[in-house]
């Protein structure tokens, strides 16, 4: 083979090799730039289930101070309701007791 032939194909092996590393680099270039995207969606379904997450627990988390709120109240209006109880039934005993006093004082002033 000549060598204006053989350096003509050298040329040309060369730019074919130069076509083939650049479609390799813009190829590769592409897939980084999809892996990117990927990754930017991946965050952001992640931030979005992380929010919903929060929102849940946090409804969860008021549900349960509101019934435990309720469970106080309902025991307090239950206590409050036995001490009235309570102090009606010692009525007649309070009433006895200061008269007894009453006229213990009385009795001494005469």
């Amino acid at each position: 083979m000549p060598r204006p032939e053989v350096l003509e194909r050298i040329q040309e092996a060369e730019a074919e090799a130069d076509d083939i590393v650049a479609e390799a680099e813009a190829e590769r270039d592409e897939r980084i730039e999809q892996a990117r995207e990927e990754a930017e969606e991946i965050r952001e379904q992640a931030r979005e289930e992380a929010e919903e997450l929060k929102s849940e627990r946090l409804a969860a988390a008021r549900e349960e101070i509101e019934s435990k709120r309720e469970e106080i109240l309902e025991e307090g209006e239950r206590a409050r309701e036995r001490l009235v109880e309570d102090a009606e039934s010692r009525t007649d005993e309070v009433v006895e007791y200061v008269l007894e006093r009453f006229e213990e004082a009385v009795h001494a002033q005469a």
